[in-house]
């Protein structure tokens, strides 16, 4: 019997029993769960067993904190419930079955359109620049554009659209590989059915409008005529065609013999999958897009358009929370299409800058607190180009009054915007540089909508925040730890002081045991308090006390001797240790790089072999951790005290690893 086997089953049975466990993997810390029906687990009698620190549900998944013991536990526990444990990814797979049918919908949306978002982004970027040199009158008194009087710039101006065609009038293409992709089929045959809908054999969508009906060519089957229309920059039809692809595609490999299923398969699916988008999904298809862009678009420009807009700027910061954003980009896209424009992305650029202020008036406020400006001043940036995550769940919801200020001044701008009628030629391009985007005779219009962005939630974030923050101040004891950081931020000449302190109080130890009672930083870079990690269960301590690092090289260091006692082969982001007083500490590589599946990392340790501080442990690449879109702080968390007492931590410091003192303990 194993060590957590009185634990395992009693979790079994709290979650459910083994028929509640649509599939169960673990992390490095935590237990993950999918559970069939998730309103059959007793939390709380889970929270209060002795070897659960806490427990969670995160996009349909059920995480149980346990700690480092978790790889032992989780052994123990699919013994005891006689389960084999599947991969994270099967375990998020299964999770979505938990997700309501708007919130699979929006996650499909989600990951139809990400792989498509940098195109989108530079296509974007381009029509803006076009704008500027070809539809802006500056010269000759107001009559000409810079195309008109270079020939360098027209060049420039035709060469350019070459991308912009390729980005926004091809875009059925990207759909269709991108659904493909998404689930697990052919993506060639994805590609070649969005060629179909925009092939130059097909009347172009866009002329469809000044086309007479006669004039439009058709197919002549004998008994039937069908159009020979193309679905250029159309979302929903390329949606349709290439989902009935892939299920085509899959049935067909279902029921096909293998020995000629690669030549029945793709051409069945594939010519099926053509005459239904262009027989029936596509004119439908079309209807429907046509009809969400007219409701729209009505409500835009109706006598209800500045109530719409108010109530658009007002929410669109929050559906971000809850992803329900991502349905407005194939409005927008569609819009653009049927109107040849949009007045949605101009508010939800104006949504981007409004959040981006609510953190610039938290840069001015906590100024003096350089462990807050670690967070602040990059999501304020980020903010500022279009990419308002970090802002809102890093800066603004944590204090609740910035996000409230932001949204009150997305509003007013937005009023303002659909007042003036204010259009972009495009999508993509968010924040600040958004106006590039904007039709030339709405540039001036939405430059206004800018300031009124920036200034009414920097004002307001100003003057609610100066009593909100020293209410919070107050309520949670944090006065002393807040003037400790200022402290620590004011130079380094105050950390040398503590650093000195410290070695004097050691001074008439022998140098071994003072080693033992100090900890090294383990990456080279910007020490910060728990708190301002950006993950409630490291934030909050729910696995115990410590800090991080903001890392500026890509190799982890052991900070203490210590014997490697847990690793995690599959993943490798981050590596427990055991000291010989008991102490147990937890470096944990970025926050969820666990679903990067070991992408990335390297592992220059073996479990049980021991290791002295500043000991090469992991290496790792902050390139990829990014490009996987996760932060690369960090965490050194004590889980266990051990023979430890009195432990203390030194953050708001620049720190060398291998060389500056951290922690101490006696």
């Amino acid at each position: 019997m194993g060590k957590y086997a009185e634990d395992a089953k009693e979790l079994l049975r709290l979650v459910g029993g083994k028929e509640n466990i649509a599939a169960v993997s673990h992390c490095m810390t935590r237990m993950r769960f999918a559970l069939v029906d998730p309103s059959k687990a007793d939390v709380k009698a889970i929270e209060e067993m002795k070897v659960v620190k806490g427990s969670f549900t995160q996009s349909g998944q059920f995480q149980v904190i346990i700690g480092n013991t978790v790889s032992d536990f989780y052994n123990d526990f699919v013994k005891e419930a006689g389960i084999e444990g599947v991969s994270k990814d099967a375990v998020k797979q299964a999770a979505k079955k938990n997700q309501n049918p708007l919130q699979r919908i929006v996650t499909a949306l989600a990951e139809i359109f990400a792989p498509l978002i940098p195109a989108i982004i530079t296509g974007g970027l381009i029509l803006g620049f076009r704008n500027c040199i070809d539809s802006l009158y500056l010269f000759e008194n107001g009559t000409k554009t810079l195309c008109d009087i270079s020939q360098f710039w027209s060049g420039i101006d035709s060469f350019l659209w070459l991308i912009g065609e390729a980005v926004f009038h091809m875009l059925p293409v990207g759909i269709c590989w991108s659904v493909t992709k998404k689930m697990g089929t052919t993506q060639m045959l994805g590609i070649v059915l969005g060629l179909t809908l925009v092939s130059g054999q097909l009347l172009n969508a866009y002329s469809v409008a000044t086309t007479a009906a006669a004039d439009i060519p058709k197919w002549d089957f004998g008994f039937i005529k069908v159009n020979m229309i193309g679905y250029q920059g159309q979302v929903i039809p390329a949606i349709l065609a290439a989902f009935t692809l892939v299920y085509l595609e899959k049935f067909f490999r279902k029921i096909t013999p293998q020995v000629v299923s690669m030549i029945v398969v793709p051409f069945c699916s594939l010519v099926l999958a053509v005459m239904a988008a262009h027989f029936v999904l596509g004119p439908i298809g079309w209807k429907i897009g046509s009809v969400i862009s007219a409701v729209v678009f009505a409500g835009i420009t109706g006598p209800f358009k500045v109530i719409f807009g108010a109530i658009f700027g007002l929410v669109y910061a929050p559906l971000v929370i809850t992803g329900l954003h991502h349905m407005s980009n194939a409005i927008d896209l569609q819009l653009i299409a049927d109107y040849g424009g949009t007045m949605l992305w101009p508010m939800i650029a104006l949504s981007n800058i409004a959040q981006g202020s609510a953190v610039l008036g938290m840069i001015i406020l906590q100024r003096k607190n350089e462990a807050a400006q670690e967070v602040n001043v990059p999501s304020c940036v980020s903010c500022y180009l279009g990419v308002t995550e970090p802002a809102i769940f890093g800066v603004n919801l944590k204090h609740g009054f910035p996000f409230i200020c932001g949204m009150i001044g997305s509003a007013l701008a937005a009023i303002v915007c659909v007042a003036t009628s204010t259009t972009a030629n495009a999508i993509g391009v968010g924040g600040l540089p958004g106006i590039l985007s904007i039709q030339p005779q709405y540039m001036a219009s939405f430059a206004v909508c800018m300031v009124i962005a920036i200034a009414v939630p920097l004002v307001l974030t100003l003057i609610v925040g100066k009593k909100k923050l020293a209410e919070e101040t107050t309520a949670n004891g944090e006065a002393a730890a807040e003037m400790a950081e200022i402290a620590a931020g004011a130079g380094a000449s105050a950390a040398a002081g503590v650093t000195a302190s410290l070695m004097k109080e050691n001074e008439n130890s022998e140098s071994g045991a003072e080693s033992e009672k100090v900890f090294k930083a383990f990456l080279t870079g910007k020490v910060i308090p728990l708190k301002e990690v950006n993950d409630g269960v490291f934030s909050e301590g729910v696995m115990g006390d410590g800090f991080a690092i903001i890392p500026e090289n890509e190799t982890l260091y052991s900070p203490v001797d210590a014997e490697v006692s847990v690793l995690m082969e599959g993943s490798r982001h981050a590596v427990g240790l055991t000291m010989a007083n008991g102490m147990e500490v937890l470096l944990h590589i970025g926050i969820d790089t666990v679903d990067m599946n070991g992408d990335g990392f390297e592992y220059l340790v073996s479990q049980g072999q021991k290791v002295k501080a500043g000991t090469p442990m992991v290496r790792f690449s902050r390139e990829k951790i990014k490009a996987a879109g996760h932060p690369d702080v960090t965490v050194c968390i004590v889980t266990e005290e051990g023979g430890a007492k009195n432990i203390q931590f030194t953050t708001g410091i620049q720190a060398k690893a291998g060389e500056t003192q951290v922690a101490s303990f006696e």
